[in-house]
């Protein structure tokens, strides 16, 4: 019967006491957990130690994070009709049909429009979901002066 290699019993075995550090940014706060993990003496599965948990405040000068939202712009383009882009607007955003007709307007007349303003992530997502449909959108980081 041949021993199994993931079973290394006897003298030669060998654990190795480690400890594993998470931390979490939540807001301007970091939650910091840690779990030390150390073997048995029976040679089978280490044991898992949770130590509690504790909370230390970022420095807002440390934090990289800026918190300017991202907006969405519906850039115009020569192939998709005007009652077309209003149609998208309302059904991707859920906005009334003066609402729709409003900024399907000035994308018309101005070139582009304000769509969506949020997350990064959700700019990414409405950005990719216009461009299924056929829009041109990009997004970028609201700069009150700009637009």
């Amino acid at each position: 019967m041949t021993k199994d290699p993931r079973r290394n019993e006897g003298a030669n075995a060998k654990w190795h006491a480690f400890r594993l550090r998470l931390v979490c940014a939540v807001s301007q706060s970091r939650l910091v957990a840690t779990l030390d993990v150390t073997p048995r003496h029976n040679g089978g599965v280490p044991d898992v130690v949770e130590s509690p948990l504790e909370v230390r405040s970022v420095e807002p000068e440390q934090s990289t994070r800026d918190d300017r939202p991202w907006i969405v712009l519906v850039w115009n383009d020569p192939i998709n009709l005007m009652s077309y882009v209003t149609l998208v607007f309302q059904k991707l955003f859920g906005y009334s049909l003066e609402k729709a007709t409003k900024l399907m307007l000035d994308v018309h007349e101005k070139g582009r429009a304000v769509v969506s303003q949020g997350s990064r992530e959700k700019a990414e997502i409405d950005v990719y979901r216009l461009h299924e449909h056929g829009l041109w959108a990009t997004m970028q980081k609201e700069d009150s002066g700009q637009l």
